[in-house]
């Protein structure tokens, strides 16, 4: 799926916002459209943004945007959406797609953002962000807020890539290969292989309750591998993608015992698609099929009590969708679609390898069907109106309607003001009803749906060609939460649903400048308040301010550098204590081709101010919240020929 042509993206930090802000969005509503058409405050991360700024993952990317906070746990990294970041949430809330292909899993519909997330991040080509709800036109997951990311082609790559580079801290080497061309008969084809490996840091850690405490030494390793392929001709394109990761755990999670050794996560992912695209009728009718198949395997061995158990969790599943998109209608474009998912096959299993009489095996699966229609109408030169509405059916939790309503008006060439509604809905996965192993988690079959109502008002307005200003007032509601609770017959975990509604309400105001030579500025500030029964919720900050500088270095002909500062508020953790207030600051300076030919060299500072800061932890945590990393240096190379 195609944004801008190659040579509209060469050299984006020379461009000026008005055009940055007119390259085209693809996952608002599932064809492409200008950011100022979009019924959403959509923000854009481009492959520039990615090399600028040294991230390393999809989630250290997306927490540079406003109303993201992170949460890291030492075993994923999660995504905290303008407010809402429950402990022992699994990222459920927000829907991760590539190339339009949903990832998150069927088993717990883990949407991946951290090092499980299976592409690399150098092949991705821009991240769209679109928050709010986006079940009107993807279903289930999209509740508050959708991730697209697109990636590059082989025309982008023109020959071979080789990257490696070193991180201190973790002991971390990594690795990547990448060829890519466009064929004289059409094919244009891209194939990557990445890998890292990392011993990881000890690190002290207090396991509370257990009344263990000590340095869990060589228990923070991690491996990952990953294959990406994508081929396209004419109005066919497709998709490979596989990961591969291995993390040790050093927090003892799900109360394993601490220090002992041996816990773990691994994920593997493979998702693939094959698309159809093309225009029919004048380029009046736009047609998308698509067929697509996706598998996850988890594993996670632990011990209990000096007994070696092993957790498992894999699921399959495959579906179609079928989309029509018409402009034959004067100021009209009409989108009337299909979508087909079927869980095959969802099993969860627990073993013993000392008692066999603990065992469980659970079998499950889920259809999912959407049928789904939106009008964007153009009322006038300066006014428009966009109306959807999808109907979900779901084997578990029966019939579902989420509608979609916004009003866009242009009031002058540099205003834009957009009042934007939605729902979204989730339905259980089955972790969360089935999962019941007598140790850790007892299983609430009788879960049905959550649901949010959101209100949302954008303005964006363009003082100079190169200076955007927008401001943003939401409030969303949400029914019937699924919370992890403690089940208080056995005494252990289990995912609870509450009468009480979660209200949230918040601001952001942003700044996005840049200078005809070559600096960028991207700031904003955002205050917000998340709570249920007049009660704060945990891991939920009332400030957030993020700040993103990327100059080129003045005297150095070819070097960049990109500064990133951002402040995070307090969070209440689940014991009703707060962890710290903080400040992060990263620094990335970063050469070009001119230096060596087809040679550019990084190198990376993360935490630059090696600031001490602690995440919430979850109920089935030791802890109560939980250090994160110090400062790491990152020396990279990577070589185009």
């Amino acid at each position: 799926m195609t944004i801008l042509p190659v040579n509209a993206t060469s050299n984006l930090e020379q461009m000026s916002l008005e055009q940055l802000m007119n390259i085209r969005v693809v996952g608002a509503s599932k064809y492409e459209q200008k950011q100022q058409q979009v019924a959403a405050a959509v923000s854009v991360i481009t492959r520039k943004d990615i090399r600028a700024y040294g991230w390393r993952t999809l989630n250290e990317a997306l927490a540079s945007l406003p109303g993201i906070h992170p949460t890291y746990d030492h075993q994923y990294d999660y995504l905290g959406t303008r407010g809402f970041a429950l402990p022992g949430d699994f990222n459920t809330r927000v829907l991760i797609t590539i190339n339009g292909n949903r990832i998150n899993d069927a088993t717990y519909d883990q949407g991946p953002t951290g090092r499980d997330f299976p592409l690399d991040i150098d092949l991705i080509e821009r991240i769209e962000f679109i928050p709010g709800p986006g079940s009107a036109v993807y279903g289930q997951n999209a509740m508050l807020g959708v991730v697209n990311v697109i990636t590059r082609n082989g025309s982008d790559v023109k020959g071979a890539e080789l990257s490696t580079s070193y991180q201190t801290a973790e002991t971390m080497p990594q690795e990547r290969a990448t060829l890519g061309k466009k064929f004289d008969n059409g094919i244009d084809a891209l194939i990557s292989v990445s890998g890292l490996q990392s011993r990881g840091v000890d690190r002290f850690f207090d396991y509370g309750d257990s009344g263990i405490s000590g340095v869990a030494r060589h228990m923070n390793g991690e491996d990952v591998k990953q294959l990406f392929a994508r081929a396209t001709k004419g109005p066919f394109a497709f998709d490979f993608i596989y990961g591969d990761r291995h993390k040790e755990n050093p927090v003892a999670p799900y109360m394993t015992d601490p220090l002992a050794g041996g816990a773990s996560v691994n994920d593997r992912r493979l998702n693939t698609q094959i698309q159809y695209n093309d225009h029919f009728i004048n380029d009046t009718l736009n047609v998308l099929g698509r067929l697509f198949l996706g598998q996850y395997r988890y594993h996670q061995p632990g011990i209990y009590s000096g007994e070696r158990t092993v957790g498992t969790g894999p699921s399959d599943w495959h579906g179609a969708e079928f989309r029509l998109l018409s402009t034959a209608l004067t100021d009209h474009k009409l989108m009337l679609g299909v979508e087909y998912q079927n869980n095959t096959s969802i099993k969860q299993t627990f073993q013993n390898f000392v008692n066999a009489a603990d065992n469980i095996t659970i079998n499950s699966s889920v259809v999912r069907v959407g049928v789904y229609a939106q009008d964007e109408w153009r009322i006038t030169d300066t006014l428009s109106a966009t109306v959807g509405l999808r109907y979900d059916y779901n084997t578990w939790i029966g019939n579902r309607l989420s509608p979609r309503g916004a009003l866009i008006w242009q009031a002058t060439p540099k205003a834009t003001f957009k009042a934007l509604y939605g729902r979204a809905h989730r339905s259980p996965n089955s972790y969360e009803r089935d999962y019941n192993d007598g140790t850790t988690q007892v299983s609430n079959p009788g879960l049905h749906s959550e649901a949010v109502d959101t209100a949302e008002l954008v303005a964006d307005y363009l003082p100079l060609p190169n200076m955007n200003v927008r401001a943003t007032a939401y409030a969303w509601d949400m029914y019937n939460l699924i919370a992890l609770g403690m089940d208080p017959l056995s005494g252990l975990s289990q995912y609870q649903q509450s009468s009480n509604k979660v209200l949230a309400r918040g601001t952001e105001l942003s700044v996005d400048k840049t200078w005809d030579w070559g600096a960028r500025l991207r700031s904003s500030f955002g205050i917000q308040n998340a709570e249920q029964q007049n009660s704060h919720l945990p891991n939920s900050p009332y400030y957030l301010g993020k700040l993103n500088l990327s100059i080129p270095i003045p005297l150095m002909t070819g070097l960049r550098a990109g500064y990133e500062l951002q402040y995070y508020g307090k969070r209440k953790t689940n014991d009703g204590t707060s962890t710290d207030s903080y400040f992060l600051s990263n620094l990335n300076l970063v050469t070009d081709v001119r230096w060596v030919k087809g040679l550019e060299a990084s190198l990376s500072f993360y935490n630059l101010f090696n600031e001490h800061y602690q995440h919430p932890a979850a109920d089935t945590n030791w802890q109560n919240s939980l250090v994160q990393p110090g400062r790491t240096v990152r020396l990279r190379m990577d070589y185009r020929f």
